[in-house]
């Protein structure tokens, strides 16, 4: 069972870095907005695609970025607390936000 947010009592390993994925998202965005616009256009679909390749790896950029946030600060507090149950919940967790970023 997950560890609901509200009852957690730090930041989330990703706060540090808080503008740089903010920066990353943006440029995502911005990368999106591009696509939208080449469709309109009527650009080639190889171009397109090459666009939507680019934007899905920044995305997985941003995952791994935050599962290693993750990993790094959640479990390793929730271990650090001697708290087995809530260091399990938090594998867990990061075990199924593997599993779909392997699956997407």
């Amino acid at each position: 069972m997950a560890v609901p947010k509200e009852e957690t009592s730090h930041h989330h390993g990703y706060i540090t870095d808080k503008e740089k994925y903010h920066q990353r998202m943006a440029r995502i965005e911005g990368q999106a907005r591009g696509i939208t616009k080449m469709i309109d256009e009527e650009k080639y679909c190889i171009d397109i695609l090459t666009q939507i390749s680019a934007i899905t790896k920044a995305l997985q950029g941003v995952a791994t970025g935050l599962l290693d946030d993750h990993l790094k600060h959640c479990v390793l507090d929730a271990a650090k607390q001697d708290d087995n149950a809530a260091a399990a919940a938090m594998i867990k967790e990061a075990t199924d936000a593997i599993n779909r970023l392997v699956r997407s």
